[in-house]
């Protein structure tokens, strides 16, 4: 499989997704100040924005199935994925293209997954994500997380009509490190702490 460039993959051209506007990186902080993410030209109130919300959805989401997470290491999927997977995280490979991704094995879609799945990660362009609202939904997923430039207002709509948290246009790494430490002004982990940051709370059971 040929290797991949970073920004391929939807939403995740590392160089465009910031705006600096100063190195600290209070999550607490509004959005207009200090690091943001993609500039939004409009809010649903059914998406999750605020920093309570997302550290709700992060905090309840340990099972997480990552639609089009690709094995090359060098896409955002990969990399993604494999921090999750470094804190604590279930990380399920869903791509019918591979076998087997950071030593976890692949399904060929969210229907095939055997476990019970509470966030549905999604790296697919707009077009490909209403169906996979659709199987999100018929699993019993908490949360339809669509990455970065991924943004469908219908599948959201949809998805949250039918009980499920919905994050668009975010990173799920980037919100993990902002919002329970180890992010510094380039976007990276630093491993650092900030006493701000509380950690997340250990997987039960």
């Amino acid at each position: 499989m040929g290797q991949g460039k970073l920004g391929t993959e939807p939403g995740d051209a590392w160089p465009e997704i910031f705006r600096v506007i100063s190195q600290d990186t209070d999550p607490d902080a509004s959005v207009q100040g200090h690091i943001i993410g993609p500039i939004r030209e409009g809010k649903d109130a059914m998406i999750v924005e605020d920093v309570a919300g997302l550290r709700r959805v992060l905090q309840g989401s340990r099972v997480i199935a990552v639609v089009g997470l690709s094995a090359n290491w060098n896409r955002p999927s990969h990399f993604a994925a494999k921090y999750m997977l470094e804190h604590g995280y279930t990380i399920i490979p869903v791509n019918p293209g591979e076998t087997e991704i950071l030593g976890q094995k692949c399904y060929p879609d969210l229907a095939a997954i055997p476990l019970k799945v509470d966030m549905v990660d999604v790296f697919r362009k707009p077009s490909d994500v209403m169906p996979i609202a659709d199987e999100a939904i018929r699993i019993g997923a908490k949360c339809l997380w669509l990455q970065l430039g991924v943004i469908n207002r219908e599948a959201a709509d949809k998805a949250s009509a039918a009980g499920l948290d919905v994050v668009m246009d975010r990173c799920v790494k980037i919100e993990y490190a902002r919002l329970f430490g180890g992010l510094n002004f380039a976007g990276v982990n630093t491993g650092v702490i900030s006493a701000k940051r509380p950690p997340c709370p250990p997987l039960q059971g």
